[in-house]
């Protein structure tokens, strides 16, 4: 006949403990989770007071706490006002203090923002953009004037640079005039005498910026190994 095991007074209490485990599956949802569950547990204890003051101190301590467990709030301008309208979110609002500011109402807190209209405008050349489009239309309100015609160089120009940054080709100065012409409605001729920057010159601009923007990989352990024992040689030599 087999022997029971007795089971111990301590093997009892774990197996207690672990029956009053708390799963985060069955904990309550956190309001600000960056203030984690022990801030949301005293400030529901909080709104349980029934003495006035009491729960005014203990607001005042909530506040300190939440200020020390995220101190990046400090960096916010007004930022001891920042952490009374979180203690107030925490309490769903129910939490009844004297607040030196004024407390922020419910309604705006949660409200949803309203949905964004999509531009539906279409775009006549991807490569220049809406944008550039835009101010191409815009010259036709523009006066006569050499300044004016200046303002139309640049723009081309910048349409020709656009073009090849996209295409990656070369383009006659003839295309980005008649472009122009076309998103004018025909407002703005440029003179066939007119010369734009070559494509040469755009292009090389375009591979120096490359340059100056691009960013060096680090080296790795082996390159740096190999260049000190280059430099050891060179030494014994």
């Amino acid at each position: 006949m087999a022997l029971r095991r007795k089971t111990s007074t301590s093997e009892v209490e774990i197996f207690t403990d672990i029956q009053h485990l708390e799963y985060n599956t069955q904990r309550n949802q956190l309001r600000i989770p960056e203030y984690g569950r022990s801030i949301q547990k005293m400030v529901d204890a909080a709104i349980l007071i029934e003495d006035r003051e009491k729960r005014n101190k203990v607001a005042v301590t909530i506040v300190n706490a939440m200020a020390m467990l995220n101190p990046s709030v400090r960096e916010i301008t007004d930022y001891k006002q920042k952490l009374w309208d979180h203690l107030f979110i925490i309490s769903d609002f129910k939490l009844e203090v004297d607040s030196p500011y004024p407390i922020p109402e419910k309604s705006v807190v949660h409200a949803k923002p309203h949905p964004v209209a999509y531009p539906t405008s279409d775009i006549h050349y991807k490569y220049y953009g809406k944008v550039m489009e835009d101010m191409i239309r815009k010259i036709t309100d523009l006066e006569d004037s050499p300044k004016k015609e200046q303002i139309i160089q640049n723009l081309a120009n910048f349409m020709k640079m656009s073009y090849l940054t996209w295409n990656k080709d070369t383009v006659d100065d003839a295309t980005i005039f008649k472009h122009m012409e076309e998103l004018t409605e025909g407002a703005v001729k440029l003179h066939e005498t007119v010369r734009l920057n070559h494509t040469n010159e755009i292009l090389a601009l375009s591979k120096e910026k490359q340059r100056d923007n691009h960013v060096p990989k680090p080296k790795s352990r082996q390159q740096m190994n190999k260049n000190k024992n280059n430099n050891n040689n060179r030494r014994k030599k």
